[in-house]
């Protein structure tokens, strides 16, 4: 007979689903996981902001296709790593956050940083509980990765009571790691699907997040290649297809939805990244869903066959089923499209303004574009106009928030695609209001020898906010959207990193390699200039 305390059940079960690194900030509540994860050789990064925490968690999960693990402390420790969560949830991640929580037996006496947690977090996860029992911990553990993992992935909140924690108990049975079986498709939806596929004349796919999620990049690739379909990649599908494959487009997207006859979203919600599959597309489209989760079917437009399936079986059926079916004409008219929005962004990466143009800065980022760099968006304009130009290779190449449209993920992001991929060169692609969020765990890569690329896009403000305000009212009144020109590069050397002011758009790009060759985390700041979005005609506008 053996005994363990409610910590050392918690690590055991993360060790055997797979789970080598925890993020977490410390607090007493939670003293006990750390104990087991010394035992069980689970890394701890600790950071310094719990919102910072459950963001790498997050990026853990899209990076390692398993649950990403967010360990804080009771009250102000769990309501700091309620954004961290809500992001994980719009971006379909498959987090676990485990949170503190006072004695069950003072419960409702008011204990120090007691409060209802659980009830908080049901609205944008997709379980959220309370253990009450010691020996149930290896269970329920069980419980909350089958629900992030299973259907569409998300995450869990667990509230783990102090005494739960560290009471000893027999240690009971330990479930094995939970595996979920591919959804299998319809063979009546796949033939309806068939069925407008072989009569569409300009049919067009759009790769989402599902795609990557699940391992489908190859079987996306073989369809485009034996058909000729033209694909665009949406958020975390954004690699799946390399977008130097001469069937992958961008700037097109908007346009060639105005003539396509048969959509095929894949893992892609109609949100206002689609225009809520209404403006911008042709009203007479035939549209094809293939979701993991039955709530997006249907949503904001009528699809003619809407299925809850694996992406990479689906797509697999549709090599199989399309064979002999061409779409050349179609794939031909979609490449001059796409040439002339190329010919008009190929003119804003070579100005040579000073300051610096955001998609100069952009143009210089993809020289080092390789298939050992991953590159985090973490910004407004800047990422937007980067996002334009650089093309990606890989699948999981990006992340960025997902359609929260959260601000601060940037480090958090890099740190766990650093500690998971020490070999990768990772870049983080900062606005300067974005870096003021989470700047500061620069502190963290420093003393986990985490050698991370932040380049600043600085131009002393929220700029995708400033530009429309501006516009609509005067210089004025968009005052509360100007910063300082400030010197992050100073920031970051103060911490014990490198750091490099860029003025010139020639210097960015060896300011990069001098960067990435220091070996220590690293901040390029590069002054842009604020109005270089607008004197493009490319500013993003606010979307409400």
């Amino acid at each position: 007979m053996s005994f363990a305390h409610g910590g050392e059940l918690v690590a055991r079960s993360l060790k055997i689903q797979g789970v080598n690194t925890i993020y977490t900030l410390c607090g007493g509540h939670i003293a006990p996981i750390y104990d087991g994860c010394v035992n069980h050789d689970i890394a701890m990064i600790d950071f310094r902001h719990e919102q910072a925490a459950a963001h790498a968690a997050d990026a853990h999960a899209r990076l390692t296709h398993n649950i990403g693990v967010c360990v804080v402390t009771a009250g102000p420790g769990v309501t700091d790593a309620v954004t961290g969560v809500a992001n994980a949830y719009q971006a379909r991640s498959p987090m676990l956050l485990l949170g503190g929580a006072a004695p069950l037996k003072t419960k409702g006496m008011g204990a120090l940083q007691e409060m209802p947690q659980t009830e908080m977090f049901k609205t944008f996860t997709k379980a959220s509980f309370t253990i009450e029992q010691t020996e149930d911990i290896p269970a329920k553990m069980a419980e909350a990765y089958h629900a992030a993992l299973s259907g569409r992935p998300g995450p869990v909140f667990i509230e783990l009571p102090f005494d739960v924690l560290f009471n000893a108990v027999d240690v009971p049975d330990m479930p094995p790691a939970v595996n979920i079986a591919p959804i299998m498709p319809e063979v009546d939806a796949v033939r309806r699907i068939f069925e407008l596929l072989r009569n569409a004349q300009k049919p067009l796919l759009i790769a989402g997040t599902q795609v990557y999620q699940n391992k489908a990049s190859d079987a996306l690739r073989e369809l485009t290649e034996q058909t000729g379909m033209p694909i665009y990649t949406n958020g975390g599908g954004r690699g799946t297809l390399s977008m130097q494959h001469p069937n992958c487009f961008k700037a097109s997207r908007s346009k060639a939805l105005r003539e396509a006859d048969v959509v095929v979203l894949i893992g892609t919600p109609l949100d206002f990244r689609l225009k809520y599959g209404q403006k911008d597309w042709n009203p007479d489209a035939k549209l094809i869903q293939i979701e993991n989760d039955v709530a997006e079917l249907n949503h904001n437009r009528q699809a003619d066959v809407a299925i809850v399936a694996d992406a990479r079986l689906v797509l697999e059926a549709l090599s199989e089923g399309l064979q002999g079916v061409r779409y050349d004409d179609w794939l031909n008219q979609v490449r001059e499209m796409e040439t002339g929005f190329d010919q008009q962004q190929d003119g804003w990466k070579k100005l040579n303004d000073v300051p610096i143009n955001h998609f100069r800065m952009g143009a210089a980022i993809n020289d080092i574009v390789d298939e050992n760099l991953i590159l985090i968006g973490d910004g407004g304009d800047i990422v937007s106009a980067c996002a334009k130009v650089i093309d990606l290779l890989l699948p999981g190449q990006w992340l960025d928030p997902g359609p929260l449209g959260t601000l601060g993920v940037g480090m958090p992001f890099a740190i766990a695609a650093k500690h998971l991929f020490p070999d990768k060169r990772v870049l983080v692609i900062n606005g300067d209001g974005s870096f003021g969020l989470n700047g500061f765990e620069f502190d963290t890569a420093i003393r986990f020898n985490l050698p991370i690329v932040s380049i600043v896009g600085n131009d002393a403000g929220w700029g995708q906010i400033r530009t429309p305000l501006a516009n609509m009212m005067d210089e004025k009144r968009s005052a509360p959207t100007n910063l300082a020109p400030t010197r992050y590069d100073k920031v970051v050397e103060a911490l014990g990193g490198y750091g490099e002011l860029v003025e010139n758009p020639d210097d960015i790009l060896p300011a990069l390699e001098r960067a990435f060759a220091s070996n220590i985390p690293a901040c390029v700041n590069v002054m842009i200039d604020p109005k270089g979005m607008a004197k493009t005609g490319a500013s993003t506008p606010y979307i409400v």
